[in-house]
């Protein structure tokens, strides 16, 4: 197994750890920031997210620069994006602290598009993420570090930093969505 591939099975394995922070009842205390305590457990549940989020970058890099790139990394590293971001996004829901419906269209757009992958493997076309698919996928890791450092010290006066970064995100994800149905629609219309 590469380095590469190695980064994305550790970046699986700090999944349980990151919801284990974020969620057990565990207390290590916690941290002043300015006006605001942070959780210890919610700060190294942020690190580990933050940590997890630089492996999905440094894999890829390591991937391509030495040409790394395998089959088993195709299909591990895109999933262990997805399981790393859609597990913060539910437990923000079971937290209460993030809107079920704005999660909902997430998970809703990520099976869709994986459905659509999985269609064009068999049609023996590969579906390369796009420009927007990218920008959707960092405004959805940054709003979850925000939300996990409660937008402090983001959140200067009130300011909802978060809130907003997490309506971009949904936006980004509905309309990228959007442009992989409309951009390989020949794939349907071929496998009728």
């Amino acid at each position: 197994m590469n380095i590469a591939n190695r980064l994305t099975v550790a970046r699986m394995v700090m999944i349980p750890i990151f919801l284990i922070l974020l969620l057990a009842p565990i207390s290590f205390g916690s941290i002043s920031m300015g006006y605001y305590q942070l959780p210890v457990a919610q700060l190294l549940a942020a690190i580990i997210f933050m940590l997890a989020s630089f492996t999905d970058w440094l894999d890829g890099q390591l991937a391509r620069k030495y040409h790394l790139v395998t089959n088993f990394g195709k299909l591990l590293d895109p999933l262990a994006d997805k399981l790393l971001v859609m597990s913060a996004f539910v437990a923000f829901v079971g937290l209460g602290r993030m809107e079920s419906w704005m999660v909902i269209l997430i998970l809703a757009r990520e099976f869709a598009v994986t459905g659509l992958r999985l269609v064009a493997v068999e049609e023996g076309e590969v579906i390369a993420a796009s420009k927007i698919a990218k920008w959707k996928t960092t405004t959805q890791m940054a709003a979850i570090i925000l939300f996990l450092f409660n937008n402090v010290p983001f959140g200067i006066g009130g300011f909802p930093l978060d809130q907003i970064i997490l309506w971009i995100a949904v936006l980004l994800t509905v309309l990228s969505g959007a442009d992989y149905f409309i951009k390989n629609r020949a794939i349907f219309l071929r496998s009728k």
